[in-house]
């Protein structure tokens, strides 16, 4: 973020210090400094930083700067003169030009109203359409625990082809699975014979029902997360690398010095197939889309190796390159003329092995037609909890030795569910996709509250306290206890039957925000976080230097990063950042 922002401001005032180019406008092209709907990729903070800085350049020299925002790795360079033909000051490049906008607050179209309380679930009448999806009561969630049974409260749940499946109303079976199979969380309750977890353990695994707050789980298929992992990747691993993990070796039977073709590789199941896949010692032939062939180099593929998933040249491609012997093993998701083109891939026989649900071929057939190879088709469930069980440990211990690394995650609120099944279904962005579940604060839970000396922090405990029912309040400010107004504020909180403690803490100190957090009582942890500290060191963008920048980026955004970083292993309800009006409006002299 400073470094961006240092860079930005020397252009800045380079240009506007220049007299050649006083009539002229300067349009900064950026990548994902903006989010326009539910289906963008995150926002790169850098890449903000510098709108926030431009902003408030353009309210002091108006005319005179555009900020252009492309998506990701996409190439905007077809649609940048239309763009600068608008003499819009800002867009957004998003298969179109989007402007933006004000408008009147509310729910979002698209988003699901959630019921009350914590046994619902998503589900879908089939009828074909991602919009069709509902919350609906799932009294079952609380059902008492049968033996081996564990119940857990879902943070995160993995989204998979076989959601949009059953949302598409192409669900071969839709009565067996429903929506959502695997998930993370923390163990509410355990049933008889489970003597190995306890409540309050994190865990992840394959489970139903994961698409909602409250699922009960078999103790066999699920394991508890790994240290310094998140719910959200926690709930990216478990389907896909176990997907890649039985059809590549219990079905396919991989061995090292084997050729394998994955398919979809930029997805989840195909990455996950790709690492496994090498790491067995294979020789891994690819197909993706080409405007994701860099995910696949940087997975340790060479160009000889990568094929488009948009035609069925890959198997000429890659017949070529094995000199016509093709591979010993497909690892298939495609349809039609792509699974006729993959089956040529194995013209001295082979293991065929198709993961889709959309054309599955009678395995007879196959035989019969491409003498030599063994079709299958599969589901995971089909393993059985036991060999589930095993194969997650098995990716476990894996990620544990550093062998398998952490695939993309992109995170969606539930609320988000049918854009997310949406994107998935038009595979727009690579790895996996991930539903958040929000979680209420822990009434008995501390409250952290930043720069919570200053007016604005003051407030906010205030609020927090009338407003939420807060009981237990830390507030952390540079000046702590001493500040103006801290006494009498402790005083009013107290008297409203809060637990106050004010600590002097600089937030943007690492060691001295973990000493922090680490003061904690047990009885009462942390279970929301509100960062609201800040300084004010306003100036116009040409008397701004890069050390004040750095003097207002320390408080606000190094400690964010400090603060997510130190708490991203809490099961925290919330994490809520204040910003400043000036970087999404522009403010003259405050850049």
């Amino acid at each position: 973020v400073r470094a961006t922002a240092h860079q930005g401001l020397a252009l800045v005032q380079r240009w506007l210090a220049d007299e050649r180019f006083a009539a002229a406008r300067l349009a900064l092209l950026t990548r994902d400094a903006v989010r326009t709907g539910p289906a963008d990729r995150p926002v790169d903070p850098a890449q903000a930083a510098l709108w926030g800085l431009v902003r408030s350049a353009r309210a002091e020299h108006p005319g005179r700067f555009v900020l252009i925002d492309a998506a990701g790795t996409g190439e905007p360079a077809d649609a940048l003169s239309g763009a600068l033909a608008t003499g819009e000051p800002e867009l957004a490049l998003r298969n179109g030009l989007l402007l933006p906008r004000l408008v009147r607050g509310g729910r979002a179209d698209g988003t699901l109203s959630l019921p009350d309380g914590d046994a619902w679930r998503l589900t879908t009448d089939g009828r074909g359409s991602p919009e069709d999806i509902t919350a609906e009561p799932a009294p079952e969630a609380h059902a008492p625990l049968g033996k081996g049974e564990v119940r857990i409260a879902v943070r995160a749940a993995g989204l998979n082809f076989h959601d949009v499946i059953a949302a598409l109303g192409l669900d071969p079976d839709p009565g067996q699975q429903g929506l959502g199979s695997e998930g993370a969380g923390t163990v509410i309750e355990v049933g008889p014979g489970v003597d190995d977890l306890a409540p309050g353990d994190r865990v992840m695994g394959i489970f139903g029902g994961a698409f909602g707050p409250t699922a009960v789980a078999d103790r066999r298929t699920v394991a508890r997360i790994p240290a310094g992992w998140s719910f959200a990747r926690a709930a990216s691993v478990p389907v896909v690398f176990l997907t890649a993990y039985y059809g590549l070796f219990d079905l396919g039977g991989l061995r090292r010095g084997e050729s394998v073709l994955v398919h979809a590789a930029a997805g989840g199941v195909g990455m996950a197939a790709v690492q496994l896949a090498r790491h067995a010692g294979a020789r891994v032939f690819a197909t993706a889309s080409p405007a994701k062939w860099d995910v696949l180099r940087d997975g340790g593929l060479d160009d000889a190796h990568l094929a488009s998933t948009r035609t069925t040249d890959f198997a000429e491609r890659f017949l070529t390159a094995t000199g016509g012997r093709g591979v010993d093993v497909v690892l298939d998701s495609l349809a039609r003329e792509f699974v006729d083109a993959g089956l040529r891939l194995l013209p001295n026989g082979g293991r065929f092995v198709e993961m889709g649900k959309t054309d599955v071929r009678d395995p007879e057939t196959v035989a019969r037609q491409y003498p030599g190879v063994r079709y299958r088709a599969f589901d995971l469930m089909e393993a059985g909890p036991e060999r589930i069980g095993e194969m997650l440990a098995d990716v476990l211990d894996l990620f544990g030795q550093g062998v398998l690394r952490p695939l993309p995650v992109t995170g969606w609120d539930v609320r988000q569910a049918p854009a997310a099944l949406r994107s998935l279904s038009q595979a727009r962005g690579v790895g996996k996709n991930v539903l958040l579940l929000p979680a209420a604060p822990d009434p008995e839970g501390t409250v952290l509250v930043t720069g919570a000396t200053g007016t604005l922090g003051r407030l906010l405990a205030r609020h927090l306290v009338v407003a939420h029912g807060t009981r237990h309040l830390l507030l952390a400010g540079r000046r702590g206890g001493s500040a103006d107004g801290m006494p009498e504020l402790v005083r009013e909180l107290t008297g409203l039957g809060a637990s106050v403690t004010v600590a002097a803490c600089d937030v943007a100190d690492r060691a001295a925000l973990a000493a922090l957090l680490g003061s904690v009582p047990a009885a009462h942890p942390l279970t929301a976080v509100v960062h609201a500290a800040g300084v004010l060191d306003d100036a116009t963008i040409a008397g701004l230097t890069p050390d004040r920048l750095d003097r207002v980026l320390r408080p606000k955004a190094d400690a964010a990063l400090a603060l997510h970083e130190l708490t991203r292993d809490l099961d925290l309800a919330a994490l809520v950042l204040f910003s400043s009006g000036a970087a999404q409006f522009g403010a003259a002299g405050q850049a």
